[in-house]
């Protein structure tokens, strides 16, 4: 019989089993009903021991394995986690590749900025193809599963995965999470995760998350449902509990919202390690696949199944789940037109860049200190311009072929510009004041921020704080560049600074996005994705150390407009080199009835003297509820491009159903007859918004 191989061996992926011609030509390119067949004929030639294998992983190798090449051919192949498979009938393997930035361990592969710098670009189009270029080198180093996108609720800016999301905002988290899961599955199968409430780190595994079911619903899963609806083959639980079961043990969360109520028909797959402490729970609730071994299924799950404790039922549902993604994903010509040579390449590397560059947000900039043009001498101080700072150092990273750090960026692109540098601080007031211009690097590494760690402050160091007041009072062409995963407080020195921009952590091209930037040949057009406050004692404690923890009320600019207090900046916040007008909103009517469907228009003018990018939002509040709800809250954002003088009308399509709220008497989502408001505008503050009104009246 002609066999042919899952995936091209190589020196990354090993030797991987073969697939019988035959019987990919029995499923491969079926429509659903006949797929749904075949699989259904499958099943009673699989024995208990096989069935279970599927279900149970295998780990993968370890970094230092990964680091030195030292692979295994046939165990782990450099897999983050892989199933053995069943070559008799030609059912491959799950194999399993990190991450949100970028294909991780150790492979070369193409560094991106962090999640919520992505999300910092509120631009879908460009995220899918990041999620595209991420799929495709997962899947030419022999992989068919990424790990991502990682869409937490980002609940509290101090949590050590921030860095790893898109933000604070359900609507916005969906909107980006969805785009990178089409981007995938272009190649590969998506993960989205971790499902669900999983926002702190030091306590990650033995918290317990309490929630109600109407926040549960309305906050923390609208996002995976939008990444449901985009076809995701997978979802990832998450290791904390959920009102008292584990999240990927909880019966509720998997198999009757997710399961059930979406009509997600891919598969479970559990979180690393610990995010499982029994299986026949597990089973039993839905969850189809345990990583990165069968600790809990296995040989446990099987004794189970013998005993009547987990039934075959349960079993037969999750392979069938499994087959059915993997069939739709991996066929006998997997390998076909995929290639090392173009991990890394200049396309994906460009898209780094051009991503890199539309999320760097412009938060102050006064007097027009930026750009930096016409200047003959550049001061750079602050360690972390010359640190390869790509972010967090947990499963998330990843080690691409070459980095452009801030210095080396600005060195490239800063032709005719005399550059000096340093990191002492002893030596920055006479270098700040012998230069046209003086530029601070500051901010956040993976000491202090990052997986199984959440931050202990908001602020600098006091070590930096001194560096940029020293920088400030010796020169007063003075920008302060922040890098970090999340937000940043400033009491006592951001007043004393003219221009400020957020970075983030910016990935493999950084640092050339950045002196672009800073030198204008790049205009800024990122926007906040999670407010800055001004101090953190505006918001609720962080409860990074508890054993159960309880999330209600509001967060994020939610919290802060429900509270009545004023941000650092504002969701949604971030400044341009030119200037903006919004008007002329229009809705299509003042009445829609709860079927319909409300069209808001408004018009958006590059009044500026220089071609820019804007983000126009819409947000809904809620005046005649009769049940609390915010202010305000994002349904909707388009990324729009200018020339000077030139004005597009932004079209937004609003439906009824997206005014809903859980009613947890009726267990059923309700549009209340009643009054919203409609505002339009470049950030959620209200200043910038322009505002209409209309009602919601009849079926």
């Amino acid at each position: 019989m002609d066999r042919r191989k899952f995936v091209k061996t190589t020196a990354v992926a090993g030797a991987i089993a073969a697939v019988p011609n035959s019987v990919w030509s029995a499923l491969s390119g079926l429509g659903g009903d006949e797929l749904e067949r075949k699989i259904k004929g499958l099943l009673p030639q699989l024995s208990l021991d096989e069935k279970i294998s599927l279900m149970s992983g295998v780990l993968g190798n370890t970094a230092k394995e990964i680091a030195t090449g030292a692979f295994r051919p046939g165990q782990g192949h450099g897999y983050t986690g892989y199933t053995v498979g069943v070559e008799r009938l030609g059912i491959p393997q799950v194999k399993c590749l990190d991450g949100p930035r970028g294909v991780g361990f150790f492979y070369k592969t193409t560094c991106f900025p962090v999640g919520i710098g992505r999300g910092a670009t509120f631009d879908p189009a460009l995220e899918e193809k990041v999620g595209a270029a991420a799929g495709y080198e997962t899947r030419a180093l022999g992989a068919n599963m990424l790990l991502a996108p990682c869409i937490n609720l980002l609940w509290h800016p101090r949590w050590g995965r921030a860095q790893e999301s898109y933000g604070e905002d359900t609507h916005h988290l969906g909107m980006m999470g969805a785009a990178f899961t089409r981007g995938v599955q272009q190649h590969v199968m998506a993960c989205p995760k971790h499902y669900a409430v999983n926002n702190v780190e030091d306590t990650r595994t033995t918290v317990d998350a309490v929630v109600d079911e109407r926040m549960l619903r309305e906050v923390f899963t609208p996002h995976f449902h939008k990444c449901i609806e985009a076809q995701a083959a997978t979802v990832m639980s998450s290791y904390n509990h959920l009102n008292g079961p584990k999240a990927g043990q909880n019966k509720h969360l998997i198999r009757e919202i997710l399961k059930q109520d979406w009509g997600f028909d891919g598969f479970v797959v559990s979180d690393w390690g610990s995010a499982m402490d029994d299986g026949v729970q597990a089973a039993n609730a839905g969850l189809d696949l345990e990583m990165p071994t069968g600790k809990f299924y296995g040989a446990k799950l099987k004794a189970a199944v013998d005993e009547g404790k987990a039934p075959v039922a349960a079993i037969d549902e999750a392979v069938t789940r499994m087959l059915r993604q993997l069939f739709r994903f991996v066929g006998p010509d997997y390998d076909q037109g995929y290639t090392q040579k173009n991990i890394a390449g200049p396309e994906h590397t460009a898209l780094a860049r051009e991503v890199a560059r539309k999320s760097m947000v412009l938060l102050k900039n006064e007097g027009q200190v930026l750009p930096f043009t016409g200047i003959k001498s550049l001061a750079v101080l602050g360690r972390l311009a010359e640190q390869d700072n790509l972010g967090d150092h947990g499963s998330s990273r990843v080690t691409p072929p070459y980095k452009v750090t801030i210095l080396q960026g600005l060195k490239k692109n800063a032709s005719g510009i005399k550059l000096s540098y340093s990191a002492s601080a002893t030596e920055a007031e006479a270098l700040a004041k012998n230069a046209d211009a003086v530029v601070v690097i500051a901010g956040l590494d993976f000491n202090d921020e990052g997986e199984g760690h959440d931050r202990k402050v908001m602020g600098l160091s006091e070590e930096q704080i001194e560096l940029i007041k020293t920088a400030a009072a010796a020169n007063k062409r003075c920008a302060v560049v922040l890098v970090g995963g999340s937000a940043i407080t400033m009491e006592g020195w951001v007043e004393q600074v003219p221009a400020l921009l957020m970075a983030w952590y910016p990935g493999m091209e950084g640092g050339n996005a950045l002196a672009e930037i800073l030198l204008g040949q790049a205009n800024p057009s990122g926007k906040l994705p999670i407010v800055f406050p001004q101090r953190e004692d505006q918001l609720f404690p962080f409860e990074n150390k508890a054993a159960k923890v309880e999330y209600k009320g509001f967060h994020g600019y939610r919290w802060f407009e429900n509270k009545g207090l004023k941000p650092l900046f504002p969701f949604g916040f971030g400044l341009s080199y030119t200037e903006f007008k919004f008007g002329n909103l229009k809705l299509s009517g003042k009445s829609i009835p709860k079927s319909g469907k409300l069209t808001v228009s408004v018009d958006v003018a590059n009044i500026g003297e220089r071609a820019g990018e804007e983000v126009a939002q819409l947000y809904v509040g809620y005046p005649g509820s009769v049940v609390e709800r915010p202010v305000k809250e994002l349904k909707g954002f388009q990324r729009i491009a200018l020339d000077p003088g030139q004005t597009k009308t932004v079209t937004f399509e609003l439906s009824a159903r997206d005014l809903a709220y859980y009613d947890t008497v009726k267990s059923a989502w309700q549009v209340e007859e009643s009054g919203y408001n409609v505002y339009v505008g470049p950030s959620s503050l209200k200043e910038d918004l322009l505002m209409g009104s209309f009602k919601v009246s009849g079926a």
